[in-house]
């Protein structure tokens, strides 16, 4: 008896025997009711690489074909795939896509829940200390080549006969460092990037330099996507793709980000975690603010500053919270003089 293991059917919510159609329908249905971008619930990040997955294989009639005689085991190497001419042999299939760019793919190189922003005004200053501040388009975006098919449609462009209908490549997907100070305050970003281009003649390519101003609003979030359409490659027979930047959070040597709020762990000694404390909390903008607590503080206690956040993303006028997150630093050692004044006094 073969051993399945994942079943990619189940996943997807059909039989098996389904048709590439019926297989076509499901992944549509299942990846447009789990992209993250639409579903928040806990998990669907990890189904929709699961349906992003099942149709990889489902779809490709040689992946197919070893799936359901051998299941997941002999599609993966875990077990023999012969039967052919040749003996048998070993099939080693490993999901290596990006779910995303699945999902572009499929749905003609758009993805029907990205949100398109736009770009500001000129900044002061090209960003030379990011790493990514510089970026080769590569030929067909993410890996993938530049797709393009035939229909034997007459009649189109008024010619008779087969004609090439253009395909978008996937998006090219760069993550984009900032600083918390440049969340907090907003500011442009100066991406210079490199693409092919057809040149008049429409025959001849040459490759061309670009700035892309990348204008980051206070209090975006981490994974905000600012797209630059059709800035990738051009090629005879493909539509550039989308230039996709991905904010990233560089990390701070002083607060860590929740959210619109900002972290600031602040370190006591078990002198003051008892008898109380006043701890001197940094704010982003350069200020500083006391927390005087007369409380016992136990490890990892925290107190909220109202306001003194990063702004809201939605509402950039109000802020979130400054959290002073306590951490007790215990004596590495006591003298028996102080053990024993310590035992008498506490209960």
């Amino acid at each position: 008896m073969v051993k399945m293991g994942k079943d990619y059917y189940v996943i997807l919510g059909i039989k098996k025997g389904a048709s590439e159609d019926d297989i076509k329908k499901a992944y549509r249905k299942q990846a447009l009711r789990f992209h993250p971008d639409k579903n928040k619930s806990p998990g669907a990040e990890e189904k929709f690489k699961e349906i992003a997955e099942a149709y990889d294989v489902l779809s490709d009639h040689k992946k197919k074909d070893v799936y359901d005689r051998f299941g997941e085991e002999g599609l993966k190497g875990g077990g023999p795939t012969g039967g052919g001419p040749g003996g048998p042999g070993t099939f080693n299939y490993s999901f290596q896509g990006d779910p995303h760019v699945i999902f572009s793919e499929f749905f003609g190189g758009r993805n029907p829940f990205d949100q398109f922003f736009g770009n500001g005004g000129m900044g002061e200053n090209m960003d030379t200390d990011d790493p990514f501040a510089r970026f080769g388009m590569g030929s067909g975006g993410m890996g993938g080549l530049p797709r393009s098919f035939s229909t034997g449609m007459g009649g189109m462009g008024g010619h008779g006969g087969s004609s090439v209908v253009k395909r978008q490549d996937p998006p090219v997907v760069h993550e984009l460092r900032v600083t918390l100070e440049e969340v907090f305050s907003g500011c442009t970003k100066k991406m210079k990037i490199s693409h092919k281009r057809l040149n008049p003649d429409r025959q001849t390519i040459r490759t061309e330099d670009k700035i892309l101003e990348v204008a980051i609003k206070r209090g975006w979030k981490e994974g905000t996507k600012i797209t630059f359409p059709k800035e990738g490659d051009e090629t005879h027979s493909n539509i550039p793709a989308d230039v996709v930047f991905v904010l990233k959070d560089k990390p701070h040597p002083v607060f860590r980000r929740d959210g619109s709020d900002i972290i600031y762990p602040a370190k006591v000694s078990l002198k003051e975690a008892l008898c109380g404390s006043t701890v001197i909390a940094p704010t982003l903008d350069g200020r500083t603010i006391p927390v005087t607590t007369t409380d016992i503080v136990r490890p990892g206690m925290k107190r909220r500053i109202t306001g003194e956040g990063l702004p809201l993303s939605k509402s950039p006028s109000r802020r979130g919270d400054l959290v002073v997150e306590y951490e007790v630093t215990f004596p590495e050692k006591l003298s028996q003089n102080a053990r024993d004044r310590i035992a008498q006094v506490l209960p």
